[in-house]
């Protein structure tokens, strides 16, 4: 079974190039910083034609790291549902997009409900997360059942985490005609 660390532990690994697991308020995350997230592919066995979203402590911090201005539609949506189950994808700069979405143009970009998750984000920077499970099999639902599937991946502490909702966000997509687009249905009706 992989390892408990406290966020200040957990943080300091990713900074030096590890992955992590995690609770969020809808599923555990399997979580690396943005400069090393080929590694999330590999060891979740995904396609890497599947992006990985961007979590972050605070809205404010997301549109930081786009480095460019977020548009007032996409602040409005996220002052009405972050911290929560919504995932906004929206346009950004190609080289902010191709450590998380490669060949794409856009990035997902969620502040999850859950403050050991939110705690460990402020220690550690943005991460590119998904959900922990390998590709094709059920998520996992606990700290247990992550670090059973992952024993190679650090776990947060302590143990067990929160209960999380067991769905998956609501994802939305900005579009170039100023709506926005449901891509999956999930805990959030926005």
């Amino acid at each position: 079974m992989s390892t408990l660390c406290t966020a200040a532990e957990l943080a300091d690994r990713l900074l030096r190039g590890e992955a992590a697991l995690f609770p969020t308020d809808t599923l555990p995350a399997l979580a690396s910083r943005p400069e090393h997230a080929a590694q999330i592919w590999e060891i979740k066995q995904r396609p890497q034609d599947k992006p990985l979203i961007l979590m972050g402590s605070s809205a404010e911090e997301l549109w930081h790291w786009l480095g460019e201005p977020a548009d007032p539609a996409w602040q409005r949506l996220a002052q009405r549902h972050w911290p929560g189950a919504l995932t906004l994808v929206v346009p950004a700069a190609r080289e902010r997009v191709a450590p998380l979405h490669p060949g794409g143009q856009s990035i997902g970009l969620r502040v999850p409900a859950c403050g050991q998750a939110r705690e460990l984000l402020r220690l550690s920077g943005p991460l590119a997360t998904t959900s922990a499970n390998r590709s094709g099999e059920a998520p996992c639902l606990s700290a247990e059942e992550a670090g059973e599937r992952f024993p190679q991946v650090a776990r947060l502490g302590p143990a067990p985490w929160p209960e999380p909702l067991g769905q998956a966000s609501t994802v939305l997509r900005w579009c170039a005609s100023g709506d926005w687009q449901v891509l999956r249905h999930g805990a959030v009706l926005p």
